[in-house]
């Protein structure tokens, strides 16, 4: 089993109340949107570390980070990107790919809103954490911890910071 701390557009805060939050985590994952390479070089001292680049996200975290990122963690199959869109209106540039080939859990940022959603006819659960920075719109910054274990999504958390 593995307790896995998410979190996605940064922009360039990374709130010291991230590294409570995931201090029982096993890795961090981030979908895009660090804003800079420090937030980024914070998070991979922390713990083991995956991350996604977002369309803020310059060379340098680009070099470090794909803007897909499909793995196998603890028998659950994984797609995270930044601009991903959400069940019933996928972003066009994944979609294809996504219906030929889904993933168990569909993970992406870029709107700012926290979503749990599950997708029947794709048989996947998407999530996005909202935002974790200061920057943009919302109201509230949002973080999620979950587990993962055996092939099943255990756990899942929301976690609300202080407002903006």
């Amino acid at each position: 089993m593995k307790k896995i701390g998410l979190l996605s557009d940064t922009h360039s805060y990374l709130d010291d109340a991230v590294f409570n939050h995931f201090e029982h985590c096993d890795e961090v994952w981030h979908a895009g949107d660090f804003g800079s390479v420090e937030v980024l070089d914070k998070l991979k001292k922390f713990k083991p570390f995956r991350g996604v680049y977002g369309n803020i996200d310059g060379k340098d975290i680009r070099t470090e980070c794909p803007e897909h990122l499909r793995f196998d963690c603890e028998g659950v199959d994984v797609w995270m990107t930044h601009i991903g869109g959400y069940p019933g209106r996928y972003a066009p540039v994944i979609k294809a790919d996504l219906i030929k080939n889904p993933p168990k859990l569909f993970i992406c940022g870029h709107s700012h809103i926290l979503k749990v959603q599950y997708d029947p006819k794709l048989a996947l659960l998407h999530l996005n954490p909202g935002a974790a920075g200061k920057q943009g719109w919302h109201k509230v910054r949002t973080l999620m911890r979950f587990d993962l274990d055996l092939g099943e999504i255990k756990n899942l958390e929301i976690i609300e910071l202080f407002n903006r």
